[in-house]
């Protein structure tokens, strides 16, 4: 299998299948005249290992099981994560903490992680803060903007002087914005949501789905749709709450993210997750309120 590759000046995108769905990715390349990098490793990676062996450093933009499979190819080369999500590419465990999930779910989730997209502890990896740079050589250099919600160290990439911008799991999908596990924040993603339409880009690449946008109208109406996904839970929830009173465990017995058709076994877990994300952020803004463990439209 050979990926199709989008050339855009010193970066490169290696296109998964079907643009990098989920759960397969896109994988971004970027080349100075001193240094090559590699944003994330999706499953694409493992179709390009000659080109990904070539790399001088792997630069995550967050921790997720779908951008970490190729890391195990390159176990000599540099990886370099947010240092909020740094415990997660270092240890199973930490992984698993960053997911977050009950014991009964971990025991289910965890082998599917190393079976299926080959989840190598990195123990080596080192962490980066909001506003760090690397030069890659001849002009071209990465600045890292923070990005939290989907993860708590989420972090887009932009490509300097040329203004293209991995922008990650803000990903512009159909589906929505991702915020179930535990270093997930609702009211981050908001904010970051609001926040990467001002980054200085000209080129938008999603981890999945989009791709390569290069037009900053259909980034920006994409991005409004992706927006509305958020508020448009909201509005199913308070829809579901109506003139009731119901516990959060009446609540629950809905879904709100994911068709009720799915199935997989982390579902439950962050239906959850989300849920009271929402319920607290609607009792924030005034919409609902929270008497004896009930809540009430106000």
């Amino acid at each position: 299998m050979t990926a199709e590759v989008i050339n855009l000046g010193p970066v490169s995108v290696y296109l998964g299948a079907k643009s990098g769905k989920y759960p397969d990715g896109n994988q971004v390349i970027v080349r100075g005249k001193e240094m090559s990098v590699a944003f994330d490793t999706p499953l694409v990676s493992l179709s390009i290992a000659q080109v990904l062996r070539h790399v001088d450093q792997v630069v995550l933009g967050h921790a997720h099981e779908d951008h970490l499979v190729g890391l195990h190819l390159i176990p000599e080369v540099p990886v370099q994560a947010p240092l909020a999500d740094l415990k997660a590419v270092q240890s199973e465990a930490g992984l698993a903490a960053h997911y977050g999930y009950r014991p009964q779910t971990l025991a289910k989730v965890m082998p599917r992680m190393i079976k299926d997209f080959h989840y190598l502890p990195r123990p080596d990896a080192t962490g980066y803060a909001d506003g760090a740079t690397w030069d890659l050589g001849g002009g071209v250099k990465i600045r890292a903007i923070h990005m939290p919600g989907h993860t708590s160290g989420h972090t887009v990439l932009l490509v300097e002087p040329e203004g293209i911008a991995f922008i990650g799991d803000i990903d512009l999908s159909g589906f929505g914005p991702y915020y179930g596990d535990a270093t997930s924040n609702l009211a981050q993603f908001r904010k970051s949501m609001l926040a990467v339409e001002h980054i200085p880009a000209k080129v938008w690449i999603t981890s999945h789905h989009k791709a390569v946008i290069r037009d900053r109208d259909q980034f920006l109406s994409l991005l409004r749709a992706f927006r509305q996904k958020v508020d448009d839970r909201d509005t199913a929830i308070l829809d579901s709450i109506g003139s009731l009173a119901p516990s959060f465990e009446e609540i629950a017995r809905r879904r709100f993210v994911y068709p009720e058709d799915y199935e997989s076994d982390f579902v439950p877990d962050v239906e959850r997750h989300c849920l009271q994300q929402h319920l607290s952020g609607l009792v924030q803004m005034g919409r609902l309120a929270l008497r004896e463990g009930r809540y009430q439209r106000t």
